[in-house]
């Protein structure tokens, strides 16, 4: 039997949504032993002039525990 924990992270890009996402999972796994998923609870952008400057996201990584 295993025993997960969820802890939730905000991550950005300049570029995409997507590429938060893949920031906020690969710094997770840096600190995390046993990342195993995650879900977008939040979308976030930040405009300047009428452009994007900023996509963020706001996840729950899910991480098993170590017996």
């Amino acid at each position: 039997m295993s025993v997960a924990r969820v802890t939730e992270i905000t991550a950005s890009s300049s570029k995409s949504f997507d590429d938060a996402v893949k920031k906020g999972i690969g710094r997770a796994h840096k600190t995390l032993k046993n990342v195993k998923g995650a879900w977008i609870e939040d979308q976030k952008l930040e405009c300047k002039d009428g452009k994007v400057t900023k996509y963020m996201v706001r996840m729950k990584i899910t991480f098993v525990l170590n017996d």
